[in-house]
């Protein structure tokens, strides 16, 4: 595994030269270029908004302490740690199969194909939260001062995605299918973690139809990156301790089993593809 490890830090510029070819291939003969990239999670947040809060009255509370009580930015807090999440799992999932040519042609550490996802995907992301930090300050809060929290956050996040991300790409060589069900697996949990509404409802049938409901809810690990997420960005404060450490676990017991898994399947990638 050392040895492993070596090599990947030897080809370090080939991981960056494969995530600036992702970044600039993403939206390339566009006319708008990267400004998609603020686009589409602010006409995401516009629709988001009109159906779950107009329609729907899916209100949160306002951010305790900082008093931000607006919707919108409370569902960004929420879109933009899961559309990182869900972008570098389906991104990492499809690598291999999309790398298929290059894979065949010359040998490198396949790694670097779901961790040029994660570097890609990152640098979108940057964008988005650029635009948030910059609402934010304009309705009252104090972002700032939790950006070094919220960047350790994401990385967290990114290897729990990724680890994920590589275990698929080794399922989706053998089983062309799994691209399809973990689509439709990922819509599914996006609706089952309190992104479009607050955990209050989660909460509310607990009460009426057991606490079970709730305790299963909780085992979902992306509830709690959102949730610390929110705290940081739209609370201001520090997230609950079982959140952090749910966080810091999953992301490092995913992204082990990713690794290792990946590791000893990776040598019959090019025969299997």
């Amino acid at each position: 595994m050392i040895t492993y490890i070596k090599e990947l830090y030897g080809t370090r510029e080939l991981l960056a030269n494969l995530t600036m070819r992702d970044v600039k291939g993403k939206y390339r003969r566009t006319i708008l270029g990267q400004l998609w990239s603020l686009i589409n999670p602010l006409a995401t947040m516009l629709v988001y908004t009109l159906v779950f809060s107009l329609l729907f009255k899916a209100n949160p509370p306002p951010g305790n302490p900082s008093g931000i009580d607006a919707y919108p930015i409370w569902l960004m807090c929420g879109l933009l740690p899961w559309n990182f999440f869900n972008q570098v799992v389906h991104g990492s999932m499809s690598s291999i199969t999309g790398g298929a040519n290059l894979i065949k042609k010359v040998y490198f550490p396949r790694m670097n194909l779901p961790f040029a996802v994660v570097g890609s995907t990152g640098f979108t992301w940057l964008n988005e939260m650029g635009l948030l930090l910059v609402i934010i300050l304009l309705f009252g809060g104090w972002p700032l001062f939790w950006i070094p929290a919220i960047l350790v956050l994401m990385a967290l996040l990114a290897i729990f995605s990724v680890g994920i991300g590589m275990m698929l790409a080794i399922l989706n060589v053998h089983f062309r299918d799994t691209e399809h069900f973990v689509s439709i697996a990922l819509r599914l949990m996006m609706y089952l973690t309190p992104i479009l509404y607050p955990i209050s409802v989660v909460e509310a049938l607990a009460r009426s139809h057991g606490a079970w409901i709730l305790h299963l809810y909780e085992l979902n690990p992306i509830e709690h990156f959102i949730t610390a997420f929110r705290n940081l960005m739209y609370d201001n404060r520090w997230p609950e301790l079982s959140d952090s450490l749910w966080c810091v676990f999953s992301a490092l017991i995913v992204f082990a089993l990713g690794f290792v898994i990946f590791m000893r399947n990776e040598k019959r990638l090019a025969m299997l593809l």
